[in-house]
């Protein structure tokens, strides 16, 4: 199993804790190409990012053998498992200074997309670095500076609770399309699967690219 990019110097979290409630069950156990959709994102990060651990509960995930992180706000918007992971990255005996956050149901993320992400927030000035698709703000797929972890929970705890807002509080960097199109040539980097039909059509076009 491998460790991760050392040399990027950013850790990994996977959230893992959402109620899949347009899915109607849970999107981290589904599998996509053979392998259920966390065990697939894990295989991804950790070959981007180091100390790769799932933010979510430890008995629904315990298979995958992995450190995992209870959400503190379980059964919230992702704005509180950003936090979960931002506040268990302060805590580290050695903390890194940025980190890597992406939601458990993105199927069509590259490594070299990834790659490119990390390495653009380790030159940034800022404590987000999150790309603009076409559909907006992505950031279930951004690299988070351990240090935005008090200023992103003041504004949880103000009542803010959709990500896009809590990030009017803290410094963001944007990729825009420049960014990340080369990265996306069927156009599908950013595609999550928020419903039944989403996930069979990726279902169906990663078993078509597998042939």
């Amino acid at each position: 199993m491998s460790a991760g990019n050392s040399e990027l110097g950013v850790s990994g979290y996977i959230l893992a804790g959402g109620g899949s409630t347009r899915f109607g069950r849970d999107k981290a156990l589904v599998e996509v190409g053979g392998l259920p959709m966390l065990g697939r994102m894990i295989a991804l990060v950790q070959n981007v990012a180091t100390n790769v651990k799932v933010v979510g509960s430890p008995q629904k995930y315990g298979q995958f053998e992995r450190e995992m992180v209870s959400d503190q706000w379980p059964g919230e918007p992702p704005l509180g498992g950003i936090i979960t992971a931002l506040e268990d990255a302060t805590k580290s005996p050695a903390p890194r200074e940025w980190n890597l956050v992406l939601s458990c149901d993105m199927p069509f993320l590259t490594r070299e997309w990834l790659t490119f992400l990390c390495e653009r927030a380790a030159i940034s000035e800022a404590q987000v670095v999150l790309p603009h698709s076409t559909q907006g703000p992505e950031p279930l797929c951004a690299c988070y500076r351990t240090d935005a972890a008090g200023t992103l929970r003041a504004a949880f705890e103000s009542g803010i609770r959709k990500v896009t807002h809590g990030l009017q509080h803290v410094a963001t960097e944007v990729l825009d399309e420049p960014d990340w199109k080369r990265f996306d040539s069927e156009g599908r980097l950013f595609w999550n699967m928020n419903t039944v039909a989403d996930y069979e059509e990726a279902r169906r076009i990663v078993e078509a690219e597998r042939k």
